[in-house]
């Protein structure tokens, strides 16, 4: 069969027979057992469902066994021949070029050169899903490839619960991700209805299949980066030289070496996972690969004295390079950490003093010893930080979760308060002031073509909209500019480009705005192929997360979600191909509510007014929320916007004297 033919067939009209594992392939960490035994053969009922009833006795048993290896049902029979990759959007069957466009991303999402976890439909996190399993993406794909314009797929937790009548103006897809009832939603629960096959955790980007690989998170590291040297160094002091330690290859987190590159300083970046420290070498996004502490000490006193910009993976734990750091007097100027501590108990943080494969042995058989130790190992990691902290080192947590799950441990990380962690969260201290209150954020496209020319187009129409923007921006953001327009004429160079011909930046509704105008004239014209616009749900409008996205949010209201289910609902009826809401994203299931789109530029005037409308409210949503929690960047945005846009009536807050309030309580 065609490539064509197997995506129309769907779920394949004759059992496949059964897969080998593949031996290099990077398995995902099996879950916890959580399940009783009525609850297991409720899991096998749920996913028989998919089948046709002659087929049951056969799968059942082999169902069970995923099961029990796993402790999730990922019906790896079923997982399609063909090479999974983001093809050129013309190669997808189709009725619509928007679903073609969907079909394109969730392929892109699935690539093993771009998944975490390919085999188990992990695109990153740990445990950040596109599909709970095979069934599920061959049929997503089969009603992608023959709906219409005039209906709408409609996607529970990776489920397509099937296709609904709408319009030409409504969304493609939308997409929901592990919306659990507020009393159903603690650590068990979401492993025990994510086990029955009910649920599953969407991350931020590969749920909604907006992922276009460590690039996405590259470029906010990169301004993160840059702004923490500006913190800590003098004006005219330069980062070469100087060391940002982390931890974190997988995933999205493989990008910090990158980033280090590009903010031009000393990157170490541990990982105990020897497989994902490779991988990313091979890649070409790390400089050096080190796997003993002493040649690590070594390599970093050599490039300290040479002024040099390099990226260090070091395949081992990040505590050990913390202390024996500090015992060595290796001054470190920034440290943070990306593991993936929004699972904490099931791989996502390894403990010290232990090897990979014993820890990975201790998850599947004895996860009390595994939770005990990674919260040692909490503890311990926080102590080596304050010690370096307390010689000048500037520290911040990356929303990983890591002062969250170190205070649950009982870390020293807390403020005198009490309340307050006593090292900022990045969007604290810069993204959020610098950034998100001014509305710029990770804009992102994907060249569906799948041809670098038309990426190399883009790239110069970006950087031509965003320099004559600046020419009238006013002095509070020209920083930004600068950043965003040095950051895309060098993209090409620092070769960004994993899987899709993708490409991100950050910017205002203006510049978004601007640009995918540009775009799309573009495509009119024949210059370049249709265009996928994103962003990542780490942005101004898309996230309420009190411990990330809206940690700068200080009116109380950061603990809300109200912003992130207006995002999706306004987007959805202003122009979105697609629209997906989450439970969880970066920072676990559980502590936030993020929101994402999509949207095909083909070159239309529909697509030119979609583009505006959408673009607008994505953006100004965001701001609008952090004006009345009276951030005075924000507050500045919305009112230049308002002045911009004469339909756009935003409730300012009036502001109060501190002293108005003493002594009245």
């Amino acid at each position: 069969m065609t490539f064509k033919e197997q995506i129309l067939q769907g779920i394949p009209s004759s059992l496949p027979t059964k897969k080998i594992y593949p031996e290099n392939a990077n398995r995902a960490p099996k879950r916890k057992d959580v399940l009783s035994i009525e609850e297991k053969q409720l899991a096998i009922r749920n996913a028989l469902r998919y089948f046709p009833k002659k087929w049951h006795q056969e799968l059942a048993i082999e169902f069970a066994q995923e099961l029990k290896e796993y402790g999730r049902i990922y019906m790896y029979r079923f997982k399609p021949d063909y090479d999974i990759y983001a093809r050129s959007i013309s190669e997808y069957p189709s009725k619509s070029s928007q679903t073609a466009a969907i079909m394109l991303m969730i392929q892109n999402n699935l690539n093993p050169a771009v998944a975490q976890h390919p085999e188990e439909l992990i695109t990153y996190g740990g445990n950040g899903a596109v599909f709970q399993n095979w069934a599920q993406y061959l049929l997503v794909m089969q009603y992608l490839a023959t709906m219409t314009d005039e209906q709408t797929l409609h996607i529970y937790s990776g489920h397509p619960m099937g296709l609904f009548p709408s319009s030409k103006n409504a969304p493609r897809v939308i997409v929901s991700n592990g919306m659990m009832i507020p009393n159903y939603s603690k650590p068990d629960d979401w492993e025990k209805f994510n086990a029955l096959g009910v649920t599953q955790y969407g991350q931020m980007t590969a749920g909604s299949f907006m992922y276009i690989g460590p690039q996405g998170i590259v470029h906010g590291t990169t301004i993160t980066v840059m702004n923490a040297f500006r913190k800590v160094l003098k004006k005219d002091e330069k980062p070469a030289g100087k060391i940002f330690l982390t931890a974190g290859l997988g995933g999205m987190s493989g990008a910090q070496p990158k980033a280090g590159n590009i903010a031009g300083c000393i990157t170490i970046c541990a990982e105990v996972n020897p497989k994902a420290a490779i991988k990313r070498h091979e890649q070409g996004w790390v400089d050096v690969l080190i796997n003993k502490i002493d040649d690590l000490v070594m390599r970093v006193k050599k490039a300290q004295l040479n002024n040099e910009v390099v990226s260090i993976a070091y395949i081992g734990n990040v505590v050990d390079v913390w202390e024996r750091f500090d015992s060595e007097n290796i001054f470190i100027h920034l440290g943070s950490d990306q593991t993936s501590l929004h699972i904490p108990w099931t791989g996502g943080y390894y403990p010290v003093d232990i090897s990979y494969d014993e820890s990975n042995r201790l998850i599947r058989e004895e996860p009390e010893i595994f939770k005990q130790r990674v919260q040692e190992t909490l503890r311990r990691h926080a102590e080596a930080i304050n010690k370096h902290v307390a010689k000048g080192t500037y520290f911040f947590d990356y929303g990983n979760a890591f002062l969250l799950e170190a205070s649950r441990a009982g870390a020293d990380v807390m403020a005198k308060n009490g309340i307050d962690f006593k090292y900022p969260s990045y969007v604290q201290d810069i993204l959020g002031p610098m950034c998100f209150d001014y509305g710029f954020g990770p804009f992102r496209w994907v060249c569906a073509s799948g041809n670098s020319n038309d990426l190399d187009t883009t790239d110069a129409i970006a950087a031509s909209v965003l320099q004559e923007i600046m020419e009238n921006s006013p002095e509070e953001i020209k920083l930004q500019m600068q950043d965003n327009i040095t950051w895309i004429k060098d993209a090409k160079k620092n070769k960004m480009v994993v899987g899709s011909q993708a490409r991100i930046l950050y910017a205002d509704a203006e510049g978004r705005s601007k640009i995918a105008e540009a775009f799309n004239n573009a495509i009119a014209s024949g210059k370049i192929g249709p265009v996928v616009l994103g962003r990542d749900h780490h942005d101004v409008s898309g996230t309420d997360s009190p411990y990330r996205e809206t940690s700068n949010i200080y009116d109380g209201s950061k603990f809300t979600a109200d912003m992130a289910i207006h995002n999706v609902i306004g987007d959805s009826f202003r122009g979105a191909t697609w629209v997906s809401i989450h439970n969880g994203g970066g920072v676990g299931w559980g502590e936030v509510i993020n929101g994402g789109f999509g949207m095909l530029l083909d070159g239309t005037k529909e697509a030119e007014s979609r583009l505006k409308s959408m673009l607008f409210y994505d953006v100004n949503n965001g701001i609008a929320r952090r004006s009345w929690a009276r951030n005075n960047e924000a507050i500045f945005a919305i009112k230049r916007e308002m002045k911009r846009s004469p339909n756009l009536k935003i409730t300012l807050p009036n502001l109060v004297e501190d002293n108005l309030l003493n002594n009245l309580f």
